[in-house]
């Protein structure tokens, strides 16, 4: 935040944001405002609109404003009122500041709003980053008022006689924020009438340590990430996961709950091998000493292969389907994603489709005698991800032709006596 670059300030009206508006102004910073009215109050809402535009038409401020049709919002994405609109409002917020080159956002966050989301968080549980309150800067937000109390936002506005608007849901206790705000502070106010100044020291000392905690769980992480594999796939030692929290902090960016993480640290505990978890965007199996993550996926939809031809099977996966007349010329494939089958003996159309439970063929080198293929696959020793996805590709009657990319079928193996191969080569 400079006074090179411009500054995009969060304007809702309040005391807070009027001060941090005419603090930057004073200061001699380009600024720009922006407001935005999330249609929930009424008249009151339309009247903190009014006020903001007028209040920037004044300081020759440019204004720009935007409306949200919040409750609607909040239903079609099940979530709160409070969650849609703060997603809606930062949403914007940073689209508007990459569409005007602001450097960054200014909100008006003061010490009672970090000391209020500390005690919040503690009430709800947490880590030890809702300890710490509010950040005073976190990508292109920034927050210049962190350092002040709600005291001497008041004092300055008075002082110059400005004015301000006021929401009068702040001043109802039907949410557990105004509730700590109207009610448990002021309690704790009658026992240290510094507690403000009190819990924002603490919730700064925890804020330092938490950075240095965090250097010490990145390394862990790093330690225990054995690799990556196709599909977005990470995989982690479980041997170098010694805590939940050590867990947590892994999987935290993958969408899993602290809820989640309680559960998977439960069946890690008790090597439930084959166990699958699932967040709103990822999926997380366990094999042998080995956790493995990877972005949800969606099933494979089962494809008919009605003749010879090239077909695209999956994205990066492609089948490709041909005949060939078997002489002296004619050489076995050596490749493990390329086999030759007996083509008489197979009857069109093929399916390809995904393995289930019950799914028995003759692998090839085994003279016939046929095994589930799930069994095929354990002793192959691949992780429960690779087991979902494998792809088998059958024959007009069902019987499975070959395990793609693993091991054909006996029965249709090329013999002596074999006139015409079908050739099946999958590229990946």
């Amino acid at each position: 935040m400079g006074r090179d670059k411009t500054t995009l300030v969060a304007l809702s009206g309040g005391a807070d944001s009027v001060a941090l508006l005419y603090v930057l102004h004073d200061l001699g910073y380009p600024i720009e405002a922006v407001h935005c009215n999330f249609h929930l109050r009424g008249e009151e809402a339309d009247r903190d609109e009014d006020f903001c535009r007028r209040l920037c038409e004044g300081l020759g401020v440019a204004f720009h404003m935007a409306h949200f049709a919040t409750r609607e919002y909040a239903e079609t994405h099940h979530v709160s009122i409070e969650m849609a609109a703060r997603f809606l409002r930062y949403d914007y917020f940073e689209r508007l500041r990459v569409d005007i080159g602001a450097d960054v956002v200014a909100v008006a966050h003061h010490k009672d709003d970090s000391v209020e989301t500390v005690l919040l968080n503690l009430i709800r549980g947490t880590g030890v980053h809702g300890l710490a309150g509010i950040a005073p800067k976190r990508d292109h937000i920034v927050r210049p008022l962190l350092c002040v109390g709600r005291g001497d936002i008041e004092a300055y506005l008075a002082e110059k006689g400005l004015t301000y608007v006021t929401d009068s849901s702040n001043l109802v206790d039907d949410v557990v924020r105004n509730k700590i705000r109207l009610n448990i502070l002021p309690l704790m106010r009658d026992i240290n009438p510094s507690v403000a100044d009190s819990i924002a020291m603490t919730a700064e000392r925890v804020r330092q340590a938490a950075a240095v905690f965090d250097q010490t769980m990145a390394k862990r992480v790093a330690d225990a990430m054995v690799g990556t594999q196709g599909k977005g796939v990470v995989a982690y030692d479980l041997r170098q996961v010694p805590d939940e929290y050590t867990l947590f902090y892994m999987l935290k960016d993958f969408g899993f709950s602290p809820a989640a993480v309680a559960d998977i640290f439960l069946a890690m505990q008790t090597h439930r091998t084959g166990a699958v978890f699932a967040s709103t965007s990822h999926e997380l199996a366990f094999h042998r000493e080995r956790m493995f993550v990877r972005p949800l996926q969606s099933p494979f939809k089962p494809m008919t292969i009605p003749i010879e031809g090239n077909y695209v099977l999956a994205e990066n996966k492609k089948l490709k389907v041909s005949r060939k007349v078997i002489d002296n010329t004619f050489d076995l494939p050596k490749q493990p994603l390329m086999v030759a089958l007996d083509a008489d003996k197979v009857v069109f159309p093929l399916y390809v489709r995904q393995a289930v439970q019950g799914d028995r063929f003759a692998p090839f080198g085994m003279n016939g005698k046929t095994r589930l293929v799930s069994d095929f696959l354990t002793d192959l020793k691949i992780d429960l991800f690779q087991k979902r996805d494998q792809l088998i590709l059958t024959d007009a009657s069902g019987t499975i032709l070959w395990v793609m990319g693993r091991r054909p079928d006996h029965r249709f193996r090329i013999t002596e006596t074999t006139i015409h191969a079908l050739l099946l080569e999958l590229s990946e």
